[in-house]
């Protein structure tokens, strides 16, 4: 590869340099190509290695790239798609959920949580750990409150033992109720410990995290709290179709 120097402009250069490495990346490498190491990008571009740091970092940030200790920095694979709200009004667990059942236990929700249930604060509920994984990497992981009433099949025996089996087991029965709407939120956060770990990500990490209020026969029969990598997902709002995270073309920052 030959030098390229960057032509003088007023905007930061940092920035420059992502669009142009977002042009290299459409136009030299794959997904899942390593990419050079700093020194030798630097040098390409004529620019301080501070300077391409800054630029490799948006990049991840926007999901172009993956920065993995012992591999270097490779280019991502596509957003992934996630429908939320859309369509017929459907429970955690249906034969098209693209969640995967890890754990499920039973304790006192956060305050909050409770709060949103409409459920004593000392109550415990049933929480299924879910994850999500595209391209072979985490993207998601969701921890599903459901109250007792919403399973009074499995609630009188609410100490049974945990495990995958368990929590789908609480979904299935959770299939029993007739959905009347669904209530979503998105904000903006970080990743805390545990969620960096689940995710493959650094703690204070950029994560969506979507909530979703579940109800039928007029209360709150389930929430949940789905955290997303920041970096893999794309938001659309639309008047009738509700919120779908969904793929997008890479070069386009979420």
């Amino acid at each position: 590869m030959g030098t390229t120097q960057l032509e003088s402009v007023q905007e930061p250069k940092y920035w420059h340099l992502k669009t142009v490495l977002s042009e290299a990346l459409d136009s030299e490498f794959s997904v899942g190509e390593i990419l050079p190491n700093e020194r030798d990008l630097a040098a390409r571009f004529g620019v301080a290695r501070a300077t391409l740091r800054q630029a490799l970092e948006q990049l991840e940030l926007e999901g172009r790239l993956q920065r993995r200790r012992g591999v270097g920095t490779t280019v991502a694979p596509p957003r992934m798609g996630v429908s939320l709200g859309t369509g017929p009004h459907t429970w955690p667990g249906g034969s098209e959920d693209a969640w995967q059942p890890v754990d499920c236990t039973a304790a006192v929700p956060p305050p909050a949580v409770a709060d949103a249930l409409e459920t004593g604060r000392e109550e415990p509920v049933h929480i299924v750990r879910r994850s999500r994984v595209s391209h072979g990497r985490p993207v998601a992981a969701e921890l599903l409150y459901i109250p007792q009433p919403s399973v009074p099949e499995l609630s009188a025996g609410i100490e049974a033992p945990s495990g995958a089996a368990h929590a789908r087991a609480v979904l299935r029965e959770l299939q029993r109720l007739e959905p009347e709407r669904q209530e979503n939120a998105v904000e903006l956060g970080s990743a805390g410990a545990d969620e960096a770990k689940e995710l493959d990500r650094l703690p204070g990490a950029p994560v969506l995290v979507v909530t979703t209020r579940f109800v039928a026969g007029g209360r709150a029969a389930a929430l949940s709290v789905a955290t997303y990598r920041a970096d893999t997902c794309r938001l659309t709002f639309g008047d009738s179709e509700g919120v779908e995270i969904h793929a997008g073309m890479q070069g386009q920052a979420s």
